[in-house]
């Protein structure tokens, strides 16, 4: 089983290119299926969900080929069965997307109840309430859900909870709907925003995408694109927690910096100088962290994909820090792993109360989720000493070359598979 092993404590220091966002190409991918003609993509990240996503695709007979290693062609005129249920999917939460792109096109899909990170209930009633507001019968049984319809019609939908999946997911139905809809209390999100521009390029008519009110007019067919995917706000943020944490100074580059405003404020309240450019934000920490509070909230707030690393990052601020977890219940189940390390965090439901610590210390722990699993790397790159990270598949689900780009900030990080290499790492890092 693959691992990092890790020797702590050198300040990350040089550039890092972010690549595209996952979570907007993992609905970009499920978007391209709704059109006969073929779909060009470019800056598609080579992690493992994007990775599973394609495989599934190929399974039920749509075309994909990678022109190269961030670049991929679809064309789904072939379209075998509206069935998603392959062993690559279930393991991926943005499976449910091919339901509304399937349910837009072919007024009927089926797909594998989502899988992906435990790190709360992910409920989809948002999903189901508004596929049938557009007309839609929804069941669910057998580990499947599936929607069928024999016309889609627009509605004026009114979401419960800010949901980004079931924004993405009605938009994508409802562009292909008879007449107008409406989404209230629309995600903002920028991922949501890209498969807006997206889904536009294709020829769908979408207005009011990074507001929460959206309008659709539906259209009858969509064609092909040519389209770029945005920068990924969550790997930037991580190698910017990733500077902060280690006294470090790093400029990432290919983001977009209004994406990372939350972040960006929070580091410059714990002391980090931040310089932005118009693609670039250079993270500057030369000395202890400064404790603050964090509470989570959809966008514009403080992401919850962010909140582990940030919890790190606070768990060797000086003075009490408090993280507020909103939106995901199961979110601190790393806090164990991370006290193993040293650090002094007190877990009361969904709050965090953390005393900063002068150092953490090295240790093997195991990463229980993707982000977690970011976060515990940041904490082993600070750390007096040698850790080890186990179940990195985790972090490869959303992280491109991780290990890479962190040597090449001057972190000594390598992916091991036995005890054999570990110990020559040691040597070769003593």
């Amino acid at each position: 089983m693959e691992k990092y092993v890790l020797n702590g404590g050198n300040p990350l220091v040089g550039e890092v290119e972010i690549g595209g966002a996952k979570n907007a190409a993992l609905a970009i991918l499920a978007a391209a299926t709704m059109t006969d003609e073929t779909v060009y993509i470019d800056n598609m990240p080579d992690v493992y969900d994007t990775n599973a996503m394609l495989q599934a695709m190929r399974s039920v007979g749509i075309f994909v080929e990678r022109t190269d290693r961030h670049s991929v062609k679809i064309n789904a005129s072939q379209i075998k069965n509206y069935t998603f249920d392959n062993d690559d999917i279930k393991k991926i939460r943005a499976s449910y997307y091919f339901l509304g792109a399937l349910l837009g096109k072919y007024k009927q899909g089926v797909v594998v109840l989502p899988g992906g990170c435990s790190i709360g209930l992910r409920p989809i009633d948002q999903h189901i309430k508004g596929f049938t507001a557009l007309g839609a019968k929804v069941t669910t049984g057998y580990g499947v859900i599936d929607a069928k319809a024999d016309a889609l019609v627009g509605s004026h939908i009114y979401l419960d909870v800010v949901s980004v999946g079931a924004t993405i997911n009605i938009m994508m139905a409802a562009s292909m709907a008879e007449g107008k809809t409406i989404i209230e209390n629309a995600a903002k999100e920028p991922h949501v925003v890209d498969i807006a521009n997206f889904l536009n390029s294709m020829g769908a008519d979408i207005k009011g995408a990074g507001t929460d009110v959206i309008r659709i007019r539906g259209v009858e067919k969509l064609h092909g694109t040519e389209y770029t995917i945005i920068p990924d706000q969550i790997e930037a943020g991580t190698f910017m927690m990733a500077a902060a944490a280690t006294k470090g100074d790093v400029t990432i580059k290919n983001v977009i910096p209004k994406h990372l405003e939350a972040i960006s404020a929070k580091l410059v309240e714990m002391g980090c100088q931040i310089h932005e450019s118009d693609d670039a934000v250079r993270v500057v920490a030369t000395r202890r962290l400064q404790n603050t509070h964090i509470k989570t909230l959809p966008y514009p707030g403080f992401p919850t994909d962010m909140q582990p690393q940030m919890t790190v990052a606070l768990g060797l601020a000086s003075g009490i820090s408090i993280v507020t977890e909103s939106i995901f219940e199961n979110r601190f189940k790393y806090v164990e792993e991370l006290t193993r390390m040293g650090a002094s965090i007190k877990v009361e439901g969904s709050t965090a109360i953390i005393e900063g610590v002068d150092k953490y210390t090295g240790a093997s722990v195991s990463a229980p989720d993707l982000r977690a699993g970011a976060a515990l790397v940041i904490a082993a790159l600070t750390a007096e000493g040698f850790s080890t990270v186990e179940d990195i598949k985790y972090i490869e689900r959303g992280y491109e070359d991780f290990d890479q780009k962190l040597r090449d900030l001057g972190a000594q990080i390598e992916k091991v598979d036995s005890d054999k290499e570990i110990q020559k790492f040691k040597l070769k890092n003593a």
